[in-house]
């Protein structure tokens, strides 16, 4: 009978194969800086500073008779806003013009910061167009806009069966 000697060779170092979330993260960034480079007067909407002046925050309500919509446009006045229906779409549009000035003794302090807005809204078919109002008080613009009579029948309610 033969001895069988069974001998152990060294594994191969082991490599740690590349991470696919690792390598998208990286790209990712890769593609962020981009913008920066490119594009400096892309407004720097990963990180708060002009997507304010992009988007005013609105509410949008609706009742039997109408729809309501609001925007908050703060330190804005009505003369820097304008309301807009085209084909069905509301668009809210305007300009911010926001400047700081600051003295100290240690300091001086001055910032502007400008920026156009727009935001659209598709109004649902029950809207008569004809009756849609705008106001605006104290950095708030209210839109009110109608539902035309047809629309605006009783709701009828549908009874659920068991199956």
């Amino acid at each position: 009978m033969a001895d069988i000697q069974v001998s152990k060779q060294p594994s191969p170092p082991q490599h740690r194969a590349p991470d696919v979330f690792d390598a998208l993260q990286s790209e990712m960034n890769r593609v962020f800086r981009s913008f920066d480079r490119n594009w400096p007067q892309w407004p720097n909407l990963f990180r708060g500073g002009a997507s304010e002046a992009a988007l005013p925050n609105i509410d949008v309500r609706e009742n039997s008779n109408a729809l309501t919509i609001e925007a908050d446009l703060p330190g804005l006045d009505e003369k820097d806003v304008s309301v807009t229906l085209v084909d069905g779409v509301l668009t809210i549009r305007g300009e911010r013009k926001d400047e700081r000035e600051e003295k100290n003794e240690n300091y001086y302090l001055s910032e502007r910061r400008f920026g156009s807005f727009e935001r659209s809204l598709r109004l649902p078919e029950s809207i008569d167009e004809d009756k849609i109002e705008a106001r605006f008080d104290k950095g708030v613009l209210t839109i009110v806009a109608e539902k035309r009579p047809e629309a605006m029948k009783a709701e009828k309610k549908i009874d659920i069966k068991k199956a």
